[in-house]
């Protein structure tokens, strides 16, 4: 059970620390997307708050159970959605942190303090931050980014899997699984996929 010990030394003389983290990446199909979730000063979970951990060890089921829980309780929280056209045109990265820095200038309110997962950032707003690498097992308001960032991805790529059924998005959300390399090479590529993304296994360079 991950509890708020990091940020406790922020909130001792800030009151508006954000978590920030994204899904996404490494997808072949569809968009990244990050999240900024901010609780209030020294909050401390409870109920089931208190089994909020690195999204990629919660079930879907708990996600899904997560999330909510989580903009409920939260003070503010925003998400920042840069689709597959914007990937290919600036690269990965360079989307993470657009995506990242949308949902920062997405919230009510500018944070004070950004505890970032990872190991880079380039902040659009003046506001101090700290990278935490593997911070979605270590920070509190991080693994809250994870949950909500992992659960709204996963209902956009739903969502495009019923515009585009023969790649079963609803399954693999866009990774590239052995079904989902089968059907870009049955299919051909959608106007979700990442075309900057290259397969080898599909003889592509």
């Amino acid at each position: 059970m991950l509890t708020t010990a990091f940020e406790a030394p922020l909130w001792e003389t800030l009151s508006r620390v954000c978590g920030i983290d994204e899904a996404g990446r490494g997808p072949l199909a569809g968009p990244v997307v990050a999240a900024a979730v901010v609780f209030p000063r020294n909050f401390r979970p409870s109920g089931i708050l208190q089994r909020l951990d690195d999204s990629k060890k919660l079930t879907p089921e708990l996600r899904k159970a997560l999330a909510p829980a989580i903009r409920e309780t939260a003070e503010s929280w925003a998400l920042g959605v840069v689709d597959a056209e914007t990937i290919d045109r600036i690269n990965i990265l360079q989307a993470t942190m657009l995506a990242m820095n949308l949902a920062v200038e997405s919230l009510g309110s500018t944070p004070e303090f950004l505890l970032v997962d990872g190991n880079r950032f380039r902040p659009v707003l003046p506001i101090p931050y700290e990278t935490v690498v593997k911070g979605d097992s270590k920070v509190f308001s991080i693994a809250a980014a994870s949950v909500l960032a992992k659960t709204h991805r996963d209902e956009l790529m739903t969502a495009y899997a019923a515009e585009y059924p023969e790649y079963g998005f609803e399954l693999h959300f866009g990774y590239p699984t052995e079904r989902h390399v089968e059907a870009i090479a049955a299919h051909g590529r959608c106007a979700i996929h990442r075309k900057s993304f290259r397969l080898r296994t599909l003889g592509e360079k």
